[in-house]
């Protein structure tokens, strides 16, 4: 045992005490492997003052690969909307493995027994469909956040399966639309250029790199595989202005079916 586990006992039974003391803090809870942990503060406060303190703890929730479900851990999640999106969020749930899934619907859901077990024997039926996790998503994400949240999200989800518009781009906050594009190629321009308009194929092919030509670019187009804000290009000499920014200053572009990129005015 290092002596960060060690004093780890020691710094936590003296906060109990801290707690105790100062707020008249009697119980502490926390998952089942914080035991040693907490007793240690209750014993403290026993032996220091003469009180009574208590200890609760709940069997450790864990994922399928058996890593603690915490803030610690990577790939988990915040409440707070600025650390996590809704969408983000929602993403989390959605995403969770068929085991995982039918253990967190009994855990952070209020659904009743009934209908978890209905929930997974369709879900098991059909396992492709996701009937667990999309239930899952839907009842934490409304509960952590709100309904508006969870259908602004679903919306966003869509994005990249090709059913999204450019009305529902505009409804995307800043936070979402760039939780749904994180990762992909940005383009920073200066307002210089979009202000005044910009041929579609100068703003792809000359100020930045997303087509290596415009000639590229027209056979694209001719193939109807150019988009821009989810809207498909016919002509490359369409202007683009500051009329079609999202958020004030972003162009989503969709080359082909699965090829984003951003492109940012600063």
């Amino acid at each position: 045992m290092s002596f960060t586990e060690f004093s780890y006992q020691l710094v936590q039974g003296t906060d109990f005490l801290f707690l105790y003391n100062n707020y008249n803090c009697r119980l502490q809870m926390g998952g089942s492997d914080q035991w040693g942990n907490i007793v240690t503060g209750t014993e403290l406060i026993r032996r220091k003052t003469g009180g009574e303190a208590f200890a609760l703890t709940c069997p450790l929730i864990t994922k399928s690969d058996g890593t603690k479900f915490g803030k610690t851990e990577s790939g988990n999640v915040w409440l707070d909307p600025v650390k996590t999106t809704p969408y983000q969020f929602y993403q989390f749930w959605l995403n969770v493995s068929d085991e995982d899934a039918a253990k967190y619907i009994k855990i952070f859901t209020i659904l009743d027994r009934n209908t978890i077990e209905d929930l997974t024997l369709r879900h098991n039926e059909n396992p492709q469909e996701r009937i667990l996790q999309k239930k899952l998503a839907e009842e934490v994400t409304i509960m952590v956040h709100s309904p508006e949240d969870f259908e602004s999200a679903v919306d966003a989800s869509q994005i990249l399966f090709g059913k999204g518009t450019t009305d529902s781009l505009r409804k995307m906050t800043e936070s979402t639309f760039l939780s749904v594009f994180e990762g992909v190629p940005v383009f920073d321009l200066k307002k210089e250029i979009i202000l005044p308009g910009v041929t579609v194929a100068d703003l792809c092919a000359l100020h930045t790199d997303i087509f290596i030509s415009k000639g590229e670019l027209r056979r694209l187009i001719q193939g109807g595989g150019l988009s821009i804000n989810k809207e498909k290009i016919n002509n490359p000499e369409l202007i683009i202005n500051s009329g079609s920014l999202l958020n004030s200053k972003y162009l989503l572009i969709q080359k082909g079916k699965k090829n984003y990129f951003l492109i940012r005015i600063v």
